[in-house]
């Protein structure tokens, strides 16, 4: 981990909060190269999600949300941790997270912390005011619901994705970017017919096995795990994690829950009138009933299955497997990051042999903006005249390909092409350049 956090501050990945102030602990600010990988990593996922699919929508919706939508969501009265304080050490520990050089004699009675952050809307401070940053994603795809429903004429089963920010008031943030108090969550929730719930959640269960493969994430690091009955979120019938052997230790990479009709029944009216299935809180204020008919032509509330990931730890998970040292002769060694070229934040380095001499760096410009303008993601010009400290950083920062303007260019419209993983270089004529560039990088 120490090595992957120095790679990404040294090179622009990821910087902590407010550093010249001290810091911000658990949040963190993601430098010129982070943002690239972030947003190519939802990318990826919007791809995979609402473009293959012909059956699922897109959303964004609001941070703050009303206080009612998370009364009747069951965060205000669940969503809270049982804290201890140790009296000896004066730090603060989630119950079943005490270290163990804290002796249980010094620990305090479990005292309920609220992991929702409170905000004040419009100029009167008083509790008839007051909204929260969304805990998750999920609530505001379910009060769309109809919304969505109505507008786009949608059939069961369908889904509704939404890639956005949500805040937890997290008491030890730790391991990085692994947890945090502002991140982002990639969610989506498919929509089924009561009955069909099970077999949907199975199947994505694979889909998402799948599809973190495809970002370098192979099904062999990757365990399934069932959560015991006893340990369910309130809403759930059946959650499979998928835990991954982050730096730190097996972690949860991605969740996919079987929320039941919990989240539409709990937010619609004259429930009673809705043959619920899951308990839910008895809702006297929503101005909807949240059906839709399934295929016998009948109103009903359908069950939802929720694949949801988090941004920073898939970026995490991407970064460490994608993070290698390599031994190189004469006892040397190089760092390069195997990132899938899809995800790399530079898809190609343009480098000019000579840094002032104007044909080849104007040659190097125009090559640059030749494969720029195919909209595959960011090319740089590289002008700083040193080959080998040139390739040795792109290394680090995963860029898949160099392509070198040198002498030779300009005697026959050759350029020399540098592959990242082999470091193998072939020669190619620039009227090439662009479909080879293409065939690499998608």
């Amino acid at each position: 981990m120490d090595e992957l956090v120095a790679l990404c501050k040294r090179r622009g990945f990821i910087y902590q909060s407010a550093e010249i102030y001290g810091g911000l602990q658990g949040v963190y600010d993601y430098g010129p190269l982070g943002v690239e990988l972030k947003n190519n990593l939802k990318s990826a996922w919007w791809q995979s999600m609402v473009y293959e699919n012909d059956d699922i929508e897109g959303l964004d919706a609001s941070i703050l949300t009303k206080s009612m939508v998370l009364d009747y969501s069951g965060h205000t009265e669940t969503f809270s941790d049982p804290m201890v304080d140790c009296k000896s050490c004066g730090q603060r520990f989630r119950e079943d997270q005490v270290p163990e050089y804290c002796k249980k004699e010094d620990l305090t009675e479990p005292r309920q912390f609220n992991l929702m952050f409170k905000t004040n809307v419009g100029p009167v401070d008083d509790e008839s005011s007051y909204a929260y940053l969304r805990p998750e994603t999920a609530q505001q795809i379910f009060t769309n619901f109809k919304n969505i429903v109505d507008s786009t004429s949608r059939n069961l089963p369908f889904g509704i994705a939404q890639i956005g920010k949500a805040f937890r008031n997290e008491i030890t943030p730790r391991n990085f970017i692994f947890r945090v108090r502002e991140f982002e969550q990639m969610e989506l929730e498919y929509f089924v017919a009561p009955g069909d719930d099970e077999a949907a959640h199975s199947s994505w269960v694979q889909k998402r096995l799948k599809w973190w493969e495809k970002q370098g994430v192979p099904i062999e690091t990757i365990e399934l795990y069932e959560v015991p009955t006893d340990e369910l979120a309130h809403y759930s019938k059946k959650t499979v994690d998928l835990m991954y052997k982050f730096p730190h230790g097996l972690e949860e990479l991605e969740g996919i829950a079987n929320r039941t009709d919990f989240d539409l029944g709990s937010h619609s009216k004259k429930q009673n009138e809705l043959n619920i299935n899951a308990k839910v809180k008895l809702n006297k204020d929503s101005n909807s009933k949240l059906t839709i008919k399934n295929n016998d032509d009948v109103m009903v509330v359908p069950f939802v299955i929720e694949p949801s990931a988090g941004v920073e730890r898939g970026m995490l998970a991407v970064l460490n497997e994608a993070f290698t040292i390599e031994s190189l002769p004469d006892n040397k060694s190089r760092i390069v990051l195997k990132l899938k070229p899809h995800l790399a934040p530079i898809k190609a380095a343009i480098i000019p042999l000579k840094k002032n001499d104007k044909n080849l760096v104007n040659l190097a410009k125009k090559i640059r903006s030749s494969l720029q303008e195919l909209g595959l993601g960011r090319i740089i010009l590289e002008n700083t005249g040193n080959i080998g400290k040139n390739y040795r950083k792109q290394d680090e920062i995963g860029t898949p390909l160099c392509i070198t303007v040198d002498f030779e260019t300009l005697e026959n419209n050759s350029v020399t092409l540098r592959d990242r993983d082999s470091m193998k270089q072939i020669r190619i004529n620039i009227k090439d350049l662009e479909k080879t560039f293409m065939e690499k990088i998608k």
